[in-house]
């Protein structure tokens, strides 16, 4: 049986894809979280085979979970959910260790493909993230300057977009506040940009978040 831990901030979708998973004969759902400090915790206590991850979400948000996470163990198969297809954050994931990325509007089956997927060993992506992740960067194609930066860099962009202080920002990544502006001037400088209201315009402009959200 494959043990499943469900990450996801809004009740209706974990309540949903819970069902939907358990009718699988050779999947588990043992245990929910509505955070990603949440999921951390859950990971540590439950040890589940597989992790099913909102990337958007308050607080430390799905990124910088699956970062903890994997630091935790990595062994652990992490598949990422998202409403975006697009953007940085797909091969941010990728390079931090996550096995899959699918869309929140994915069939049953096409879940439980990427379950089972995972847990063979394979990664798997959903039709448009592949397709996105392929013609990034060749001709014609303008590539999304998010791409320059590390990890850390992408994390604290995530959230000053969500609107944290600095303060908050350095309690949720574990850093003092020097450390945290400090990666905020680098990626100011990397953006070419000066400001957080020029930040959120680029991260609009290449699809970092929905221009609906601002």
């Amino acid at each position: 049986m494959i043990s499943i831990l469900l990450v996801d901030d809004h009740e209706l979708v974990r309540t949903g894809i819970e069902a939907l998973l358990n009718a699988a004969s050779d999947i588990k759902v043992v245990g929910m979280a509505k955070s990603g400090e949440e999921a951390v915790d859950a990971v540590v206590n439950l040890s589940p085979d597989v992790v099913l991850m909102d990337v958007n979400m308050p607080g430390i948000g799905g990124v910088e979970a699956c970062r903890r996470i994997l630091q935790h163990d990595s062994k652990v198969k992490i598949i990422a959910l998202s409403v975006h297809n697009d953007g940085p954050i797909p091969r941010q994931l990728l390079k931090l260790g996550v096995l899959g990325f699918i869309s929140k509007s994915s069939s049953a089956e096409e879940m439980v493909s990427a379950i089972r997927d995972v847990i063979s060993g394979e990664r798997y992506l959903c039709k448009e993230v592949a397709k996105n992740l392929a013609f990034q960067g060749l001709a014609g194609n303008s590539e999304s300057p998010f791409s320059k930066l590390s990890q850390r860099e992408a994390e604290v962009v995530n959230l000053i977009l969500q609107g944290k202080t600095i303060r908050e920002m350095a309690d949720m990544l574990i850093l003092s506040d020097k450390t945290v502006n400090t990666y905020r001037y680098r990626l100011y400088d990397k953006l070419h940009i000066k400001n957080d209201v020029e930040l959120t315009r680029l991260a609009v402009k290449f699809g970092h978040i929905d221009s609906g959200l601002i």
